[in-house]
This record gives C-alpha cells, structure tokens and sequence, in this order.
C-alpha cells in the first residue's frame, strides 16, 4: 500500500482507486509517491482474454449464474519450457452476491499458425452458501499480431 493511503489523505489523481485493497495506481511519473510495481522498461509476456459463464448452481432453490470477462496474468514458464497463466476476477452481480474465479490455465493448447488458447477448469468462491463450476477456453494469445 502506498504512503498517500497510509496516512488516509484522499489522492488527488484520477487513476487512484482509494477504495481497493492497495494502491492501484497506473501511472508511473504521476504516482511515484504510490511506490507502484509497474515499471515501463521491463518486457512484457502474453495475456490472454477470457469470457463466459458459470453453470448453474442452486438448481432447486434459486437458479442462476453469473458472467465474467477478464484477462489473464501474464505467462508463467516452466522447466519443461511450457508455460501457464493466473486467473483473478469476480463475476456479475446476481441479486446480492457475486463470486471469485481464482484459478490457473491448463498449459497451451496449439490451435494453428502459432497461436494458443488454455483451457480452464475449476469452481468459483463459495458465497451465500454455494459455488459454480465453470470451464471455459481463453482467446488466442495476439489475436490481431504477426
């Protein structure tokens, strides 16, 4: 958490999201006060987007699911040289809760002219007593690249 919020003082910026956990500050020259991790010299691996829906829980009592869109963290390599991704996001709202997907890729899946996709696999939080399962496949990684 950065100094700004420590002492309380309510940050002048437009980008400082005071009410999350931490400081969410996105620009380095404006937020060097915010003591920010991202640091525009260093390279960057692929993301990839990801959208979908939960199936359905509480068939009997109260049928419903929930929608996400969201991009993965960035490639995380492995010693057999493949890699996979983090996932972190919370689903809509459905009356008065919503739900985390925290979870992490299957390793790549090649699907032609050097793209990827992952599969992913897994169960949301578990909040007003239930949970959902979900399984989905990101999007290819570069979709518009060389």
């Amino acid at each position: 958490m950065c100094n700004c919020h420590r002492r309380n003082d309510r940050c002048k910026c437009s980008n400082c999201r005071n009410c999350f956990e931490g400081c969410h500050c996105h620009k380095e020259r404006e937020h060097e006060h915010c003591g920010s991790n991202w640091k525009p010299a260093e390279e960057q691996t692929h993301t990839h987007e990801y959208e979908g829906s939960v199936k359905i829980a509480e068939p009997q009592e109260d049928p419903h699911n929930h929608r996400f869109a969201c991009v993965t963290g960035e490639a995380i390599f492995t010693s057999d040289g493949s890699h996979f991704h983090k996932l972190s996001n919370r689903t809509d709202f459905y009356e008065d809760h919503f739900h985390k997907i925290c979870d992490v890729t299957g390793p790549p899946i090649p699907v032609g002219n050097g793209r990827h996709v992952h599969f992913v696999d897994g169960d949301t939080t578990i909040v007003d007593g239930h949970q959902h399962e979900f399984q989905f496949a990101t999007l290819i990684d570069d979709p518009i690249g060389d």
